[in-house]
């Protein structure tokens, strides 16, 4: 959702666009877990649910309703390694893996599942190897989850505009338009 606002912003800003990855529950088992394990107020659940769904509306994107959470680890391995594949790879991974887990239901936990994401979106059998076996990979990941670390950024995504952590969390296209305007002009 965050790369379609985005794109929408391309045709009136000049972006540099850094996909960094944030791992929000590393604690989850591969096989997922009820959501009713992380600690939200079942309200507040309902609330974020409700707000996502609202603004998916905007980009065409149906969310089903989520029992389960799933362990991204994998996932976000897998996404690292489309970043050195040829241009408009890591964008198919990512799209995939997004509407795989918001709007199939599936656990992108499950190696089974990211090998038919990978497969689909063009990534070679190797390099699916090499994303969950070559430490070069977990050490991407380890570097930007200290910067989040560092910068204080809890949530995904978080967008970086104007050289500041400004928005957090998924977000109307028009509020990400106003934060734009407003480091265009401080600029």
């Amino acid at each position: 959702m965050g790369g379609r606002r985005l794109a929408r912003l391309s045709d009136a800003f000049d972006l540099k666009v850094e996909h960094s990855f944030l791992e929000i529950h590393p604690e989850t088992p591969p096989e997922g877990r009820p959501v009713s394990t992380l600690g939200y107020p079942p309200e507040r659940w309902a609330q974020m649910m409700a707000n996502l769904s609202r603004m998916g509306k905007d980009d065409g994107i149906v969310f089903i309703q989520r029992t389960f959470t799933a362990n991204s680890h994998r996932a976000l391995l897998l996404g690292e390694a489309a970043k050195d594949l040829a241009p408009g790879v890591f964008e198919a991974v990512s799209e995939r893996i997004f509407w795989a887990y918001f709007s199939e239901g599936k656990n992108i936990g499950d190696p089974a599942v990211l090998r038919e994401i990978a497969k689909v979106a063009g990534v070679p059998v190797e390099t699916v190897d090499r994303a969950w076996n070559d430490p070069l990979y977990q050490e991407r990941l380890d570097a930007q989850g200290e910067t989040a670390v560092r910068l204080g950024i809890t949530a995904v995504p978080t967008f970086a505009i104007g050289n500041k952590w400004i928005v957090e969390g998924a977000v109307p296209t028009d509020m990400l338009r106003k934060v734009a305007r407003k480091a265009a002009e401080a600029a």
